[in-house]
């Protein structure tokens, strides 16, 4: 469907020069002459390759409709990794490569989103923060200060975060799934 170039938005999908491109951000600049434009951030889809793309605010570009799928994390085998879709209760398997570097992040019975582009699963999003328990996490150095300093700490699926000082071993805490940093101490 055919939007303005102002309606773009960060997370839309728009086919451009006959390729996918997931919008990672934008912005709308006003020169003191002439019209406004948008500076638009994208990425391939297929390839990852990122471009920077400019029009005016009044041109017409193609969005790409996105459905999305609730789906539970079951298993990962080798190259892929099994899901259940939650409405029809059907598995489906995927490449590994949709989930690179966040695989250790996986845990049976997740609840994950598929986003799929014309019937093809193109991102999983993840839950925006992920508990997981500190397995090992590094002494505290005497004189250090809570609020500007971290500790470096083991998960029990093996990544390797920074903590603030008072986290300690078996406690449970939540990360971005972005980012892998810490944002708090989990409540339970």
């Amino acid at each position: 469907m055919k939007i303005n170039a102002n309606l773009i938005k960060v997370g839309n999908v728009l086919k451009h020069k006959d390729k996918m491109m997931e919008v990672l951000s934008t912005s709308i600049i006003k020169p003191g002459k002439g019209g406004a434009f948008i500076q638009v951030e994208m990425k391939d889809i297929k390839s990852g390759v990122k471009f920077n793309e400019r029009w005016r605010t009044s041109d017409n570009v193609e969005k790409i409709s996105v459905n999305e799928i609730e789906v539970t994390f079951l298993f990962i085998e080798s190259e892929t990794f099994t899901v259940m879709n939650n409405q029809n209760f059907e598995q489906m398997t995927f490449l590994s490569e949709l989930i690179a570097g966040k695989e250790k992040l996986l845990e049976d019975g997740m609840q994950i989103t598929l986003e799929l582009v014309d019937d093809k699963v193109t991102k999983v999003k993840f839950p925006k923060n992920i508990k997981v328990e500190i397995k090992s996490a590094d002494a505290v150095v005497k004189g250090q200060t809570a609020s500007s300093s971290f500790k470096n700490a083991i998960t029990t699926n093996q990544l390797k975060i920074l903590v603030p000082p008072h986290i300690k071993e078996g406690d449970k805490v939540l990360i971005s799934s972005e980012t892998f940093n810490y944002v708090e101490k989990a409540k339970d």
